[in-house]
């Protein structure tokens, strides 16, 4: 992967971004003995996607707005595989925000898809290959104390496996995003974010990507 060159124009999604469920080995083992628990009683056979809507979408340097009666917010460090007319274009530094909820097999939309809850990283970087990204690790950082080091080495489907299988049953059309999922800690839960945080995105060949969460009256 080359380092891109910031670009005047923010890159933005040109298509649908999906999201997928449980792709770390960490997260997917805490959750093993519920799968086989009703209604499901099997883990998924196929990856679990859950869509970000065009109202999530929040450039680098944005705010967060907190909404009213919500104490804090989950982030999710990621990165996205965003696909051209040639296949695999390129990737980019991206943050899933949602609020805290006590189920990821079938989270509702509202806990997703509120404005603002998806954080864009501001450049496209090139990808020739995506086995490339398996040595990756973001860090993030809440007020600049290192909260999380997200490795991509732990995934339950590698990048090339896990396009393969979304493939299997929908097409990824030019513009489209598919995240590689987001890690918990070993308590299992996400890092959260309260009104005055600021949280940091950090991986090599990407710019920082930064949002401060603000109280839902003062955006």
């Amino acid at each position: 992967m080359n380092t891109p060159t910031p670009s005047a124009t923010p890159w933005q999604p040109a298509g649908t971004v999906y999201g997928v469920l449980l792709n770390f080995r960490h997260e997917a083992g805490l959750w093993q003995a519920r799968m086989h628990e009703a209604p499901y009683k099997a883990p998924p056979k196929a990856p679990v996607l859950y869509v970000k809507t065009a109202n999530t979408w929040n450039p680098a340097g944005g705010t967060l707005a907190l909404p009213a009666g919500a104490d804090a917010v989950e982030t999710g460090a990621t990165l996205g595989l965003v696909f051209g007319a040639a296949g695999l274009a390129g990737c980019v530094l991206l943050n899933d925000f949602s609020l805290p909820h006590a189920s990821y097999f079938r989270p509702p939309v509202k806990y997703r898809c509120l404005d603002g809850f998806l954080g864009l990283g501001s450049t496209l970087r090139p990808l020739t290959s995506p086995e490339a990204l398996e040595g990756l690790s973001i860090e993030l950082r809440v007020n600049g104390e290192l909260r999380q080091t997200t490795r991509f080495d732990a995934l339950v489907r590698r990048p090339d496996q896990l396009i393969a299988e979304v493939s299997d049953f929908m097409t990824l059309r030019p513009g489209d995003v598919l995240m590689l999922g987001t890690d918990c800690g070993a308590d299992g839960q996400r890092p959260r974010l309260v009104a005055g945080d600021q949280v940091e995105l950090r991986a090599p060949g990407f710019e920082p990507l930064r949002h401060l969460v603000i109280r839902e009256n003062q955006a």
